[in-house]
């Protein structure tokens, strides 16, 4: 199986723009022959925590929102699965949240940011309580939204559950990020035994300057592929 991840630049708030954009990458993958494409943290939105809460009726979304049919179209079409992460909906306020589609377009789950920030916290948004699980041709898979991947844990039941691999929808910016990911990421995969794959922004998202390199890790913590540090694009690798 081929696994992919998608990093560019989304426009502040332009849910159309930015999901059209997603859509061509999900064509991308298909044509390169992969399974799968990961998108970044608030890639539908960009980053933009205070502009969400205050205006959740425009910018939250539930997994079958209209706008979103351009990524299930193109997941049809390509016959790839997407993990799209946006602002959710819930009782209690928004949540960062992973929609998966499968690749005829339909949900195989959604997840919510367990592990919020202090900062995303105070903005307003609540955190999820369940671990994200899905199936993918009889792979299992684990997801994990950026902060989610600084406890060890989540990688840990993941692989306890049977996942062969951890995606992760991240934001890292400069000039930590770099050092972070090169720290976080390659201890998961070769403690667990995981592929983990991380999709980042690039440039611009909020207040942040993403520093890109999306990437995937093999199980013994090697790298496999890796994006550019300033422009859009996607990163493959077998697993």
């Amino acid at each position: 199986m081929i696994i992919s991840a998608a990093q560019f630049t989304s426009r502040p708030c332009d849910i159309d723009a930015n999901v059209a954009r997603m859509a061509g990458f999900v064509a991308g993958a298909g044509e390169r022959g992969a399974s799968l494409v990961v998108f970044a943290e608030l890639a539908v939105t960009g980053y933009e925590l205070d502009a969400i809460v205050a205006d959740p009726g425009r910018l939250t979304m539930a997994p079958d929102d209209a706008r979103l049919a351009p990524v299930r179209d193109a997941c049809r079409t390509a016959g790839v699965a997407a993990v799209v992460n946006c602002a959710g909906t819930a009782p209690a306020g928004p949540t960062i949240s992973s929609f998966v589609y499968g690749p005829d377009g339909a949900l195989l789950t959604r997840y919510d940011k367990v592990h919020v920030t202090e900062t995303e916290a105070a903005a307003g948004f609540t955190a999820g309580t369940e671990d994200g699980r899905f199936t993918l041709d009889g792979v299992g898979f684990g997801l994990a939204i950026c902060f989610d991947a600084h406890f060890p844990d989540v990688a840990a039941r993941a692989a306890a559950d049977g996942c062969r691999a951890l995606l992760a929808s991240s934001l890292y910016g400069r000039p930590t990020g770099e050092a972070e990911r090169a720290e976080i990421f390659p201890s998961l995969a070769k403690d667990h035994a995981l592929h983990v794959l991380l999709a980042n922004h690039v440039g611009p998202s909020g207040p942040y300057d993403a520093c890109g390199l999306s990437a995937v890790w093999g199980p013994e913590g090697e790298v496999l592929a890796e994006g550019p540090e300033t422009r859009a694009g996607l990163a493959f690798s077998s697993m």
